[in-house]
Order: structure tokens, then C-alpha cells, then sequence
């Protein structure tokens, strides 16, 4: 699953709020790790309480803003997501919220919630861009429950070597459909295919 090529809170806040376009679910960002498949690099956003994490391939300049950001890495000029986030405030505005919206043809799509004084503005975005904005406004990070249900991978470690049931326990819901299972598959052989060495925190 790919990251969308279109340009396109509050101190207490729940895991899971409603937005217009359905229920949407909190998430942070676990890591960010690079494929040993293509040496793309992937951002890695995880459900909290949970063992269900959603993978998205970016790219390399969006991997780095964030990797960088998260593990408070300091540059001598500003980056261009650093140069954004500069102007978004300096412009009186206020990232409150960031939203991976859809998933279509395996491309992700992301919203930017910017408030500026009363009115709050809904930017088309890529969800590499979003993020790496998020991260330096520390705004919260959502999933439509849609593309969680459709491209979130969950993990039952428990599961592991119990034969034949174990790739139903990963799924949800009480029937699961071949092809269901097959997709789960793939994505559990992507998953396993990343380098858990590199970036393993962020």
C-alpha cells in the first residue's frame, strides 16, 4: 500500500472520535523501517492497545523528516516540512488533527485539519506529509476505521505455531473468507520482510 501521490487537539482527547465521513482511530506512529523487498522505507502507525498496526510505503524525504523529528534531530536550515510548519503558525494557524481518510487502487489519502482564528480548513494531503507535519505540531494522528479494517495488519503473537487456526486468530470478526486470508497472508509475509534492525526506533 502506497502513499497517495495527489497533493491533496486537545490536551485530553479519546482513542476514538467521529468525523465527518465515519469513525476514525487514534493511532501513533510505532516506527518507521525500510522493506528488504524494494528498500522502500515504510511507516509503520499503530492502533494503541492493540496489535493491529497499518504499514504505508513512503518515501525517503518524508521517512527522514519524521525519523528525524521523533528522535530530535536538529538541522542547521529548515527542512521543507519545517519550513511548512513554521508558516502554518506564523500565519496565526494550528494543525489540530491529521487524518488518513481512504485507501483506493492500494494509494493512501490523508486530511490536514488546520484551524485558523474561528474557521478550520481541511487540506488535501499525502499521509507522509501529514505525518511529517503532525509530528512537528504534535497533533493527533487518525485512521478511518475503513482503511483500518481493509489494510490494518493485526498480530497475535499467541497465535504463532497453532497451525491452521492461526491465521483466522489474526483476523476480525467471526468468519473470515478465503481471499480475506490470503491478503492477510501478504501482508504478514510484508511485515516480516522489513528490517527490524534499521530504524527500529524510528
Amino acid at each position: 500500500m502506497y502513499d497517495s501521490g495527489i497533493a491533496t487537539g486537545p490536551p485530553a482527547r479519546p482513542q476514538m472520535d467521529s468525523f465527518v465521513g465515519g469513525t476514525m482511530i487514534e493511532v501513533t506512529i510505532e516506527s518507521i523501517r525500510v522493506s528488504l523487498m524494494n528498500y522502500n522505507r515504510v511507516v509503520v502507525l499503530r492502533e494503541p492497545d492493540s496489535n493491529r498496526y497499518l504499514p504505508i510505503y513512503i518515501g525517503a524525504p518524508e521517512a527522514d523528516a519524521i525519523a528525524m523529528r521523533l528522535q530530535g534531530v536538529t538541522v542547521a536550515r529548515p527542512m521543507t516540512h519545517d519550513l511548512l510548519s513554521k508558516m502554518v503558525q506564523e500565519l496565526g494557524g494550528v494543525v489540530e488533527r491529521v487524518v488518513v481518510n481512504n485507501l483506493s487502487n492500494a494509494t493512501f489519502f490523508a486530511q490536514l485539519y488546520v484551524r485558523v482564528a474561528d474557521k478550520e480548513l481541511e487540506i488535501d494531503a499525502r499521509p507522509s506529509d501529514a505525518l511529517a507535519l503532525a509530528v512537528r505540531s504534535e497533533a493527533p494522528i487518525f485512521v478511518a476505521e475503513s482503511v483500518l479494517e481493509e489494510a490494518g495488519v493485526t498480530l497475535d503473537e499467541s497465535s504463532e505455531g497453532e497451525g491452521e487456526g492461526a491465521d483466522a486468530e489474526r483476523s476480525r470478526g467471526p468468519a473470515v473468507k478465503p481471499e480475506e486470508l490470503e491478503r492477510m497472508s501478504a501482508f504478514k509475509d510484508f511485515i516480516e520482510s522489513l528490517d527490524l534492525d534499521d530504524f527500529d526506533q524510528h
